[in-house]
């Protein structure tokens, strides 16, 4: 299934017609390792594709690469959710798939580890709807609702990939996975508002803001989640920023006329009620700890961006998930984005 929905978005990904300015499609490639800090534990590593849909709002600058899909796509228009908002009111679809892998500290131990944390992996794809509005002042707002679907257990792949990565790096291979959590399919549903403070910089160095609140259901993850981002550079485009992995965390981008240079520090909060990583498996017995309930990430990087190109490197560090947990975490990530 996995194979088949990969080469389902890279056939999406494929340009169709020349490049439209504006209004384009977005492609974004993430990786989150902890190696990059040199650990390899808890959440070990991520990674993500997404191809993000131009604005298919009527006002919005015509896209001739989008007219098939969105002729199909049409039907939004009639919905309350499209209909009955302002004209400027910007609207795009985004589709994703993505892996991410969680592992205990002692990946030399072949027995179960009691205190620490279960293997497991998290293979999935997810759709989500954007919407964004745009104010007279300098605030702009956007909600993303996703949906997002994956197994967990040995069908995520997840063993397989982390043992595929360390025999082409020469590092020792895990031993713990047969201890994993058990397969489970997963439904997720996430919303979170983001609120975008922008004053009008006109290519020169400037400070904004953003603000997000929102929250996720299901077997997979529940848990209600608000933080800040906040951005300091020189020509920063006015658009939702790029966050981590996570659902409803995707952004609203554009291309930025010449160079783009900035740094970034945000902030994260969690108040968690279900994480089926440290919870274990809903409805069969496997490994579990005791989660905390609440946690909090602190991210720092630079983001640079020159016309649809756009990197971004990071580092986060994460509060203790678990009871006995000895440390924080830290883990590293590398966001590529291009909009044609």
């Amino acid at each position: 299934m996995l194979r088949c929905a990969f080469m389902f978005l890279i056939f999406l990904s494929i340009p169709l017609a020349c490049p439209a300015a504006g209004n384009p499609w977005t492609h974004s490639l993430y990786f989150e390792n902890d190696l990059f800090v040199n650990a390899d534990s808890d959440y070990t590593s991520g990674v993500k594709y997404s191809l993000i849909s131009p604005d298919f709002s009527p006002t919005a600058a015509p896209n001739r690469t989008t007219r098939i899909p969105l002729e199909v796509l049409n039907f939004l228009h009639q919905l309350p959710i499209v209909k009955r908002v302002p004209a400027e009111t910007g609207h795009k679809l985004e589709v994703a798939i993505g892996q991410n892998i969680y592992t205990p500290k002692e990946t030399d131990r072949s027995d179960l580890i009691p205190y620490d944390r279960p293997y497991a992996g998290y293979s999935y794809l997810s759709a989500a709807y954007h919407r964004m509005s745009v104010s007279d002042t300098n605030w702009n707002q956007m909600d993303t609702l996703e949906v997002q679907f994956g197994m967990v257990g040995p069908a995520s792949l997840a063993e397989d990939a982390q043992r595929f990565v360390h025999r082409v790096r020469g590092l020792a291979q895990p031993q713990g996975w047969d201890h994993q959590l058990k397969n489970e399919p997963g439904l997720t549903l996430a919303f979170e508002r983001k609120w975008l403070f922008h004053p009008d910089n006109r290519g020169r160095f400037c400070v904004d803001a953003i603000l997000h609140a929102g929250g996720t259901l299901g077997n997979i993850m529940t848990y209600a989640n608000a933080g800040l981002e906040i951005r300091a550079g020189r020509n920063i485009p006015k658009t939702f920023s790029v966050s981590l992995i996570r659902p409803a965390g995707s952004n609203w981008t554009k291309q930025v006329n010449g160079f783009s240079l900035y740094l970034f520090g945000a902030v994260n909060g969690r108040a968690v009620l279900r994480d089926i990583f440290l919870d274990g498996n809903s409805f069969r017995t496997s490994h579990s700890v005791d989660k905390e309930p609440l946690v909090a990430d602190l991210t720092g990087g630079v983001t640079g961006k020159l016309e649809g190109l756009s990197l971004s490197l990071a580092v986060t560090h994460r509060s203790r998930e678990f009871k006995g947990q000895k440390r924080d975490h830290e883990f590293a990530s590398i966001i590529i984005s291009y909009a044609f």
